[in-house]
């Protein structure tokens, strides 16, 4: 039995050996038809592989967006060790002065 191949299962997955698309004789040339709904499988099967298109995009969107914030995250946490850093430098800095202070006071 030879049955041609449909649009969801085709005989072959290879362009070149598909038949080519011949237009419709039964609308003009660049019609604006609206398309034609189909109840059943295979508009179940088309949904579910749109909301699992759109899933893993959400899933990707918020993978991304963990990821700025942990960046985020570690960017602040590097600027406030420096800003640590600073800080007790400066203190030291400022007991030197003091030392440097009293002593020349002191003679």
């Amino acid at each position: 039995m030879n049955t041609a191949g449909t649009i969801d299962r085709p005989l072959t997955h290879d362009p070149k050996k598909q038949a080519p698309m011949k237009p419709s004789t039964s609308e003009p040339a660049g019609s604006a038809t609206p398309d034609v709904t189909t109840t059943g499988a295979t508009e179940a099967r088309q949904n579910r592989t749109r909301e699992m298109q759109l899933m893993q995009e959400a899933l990707a969107r918020a993978h991304m967006h963990e990821r700025l914030h942990h960046a985020v995250r570690e960017r602040q946490a590097v600027r406030l060790a420096v800003a640590q850093r600073m800080q007790r430098r400066a203190e030291r800095a400022s007991r030197r002065a003091r030392r440097a202070l009293a002593m020349a006071v002191m003679q």
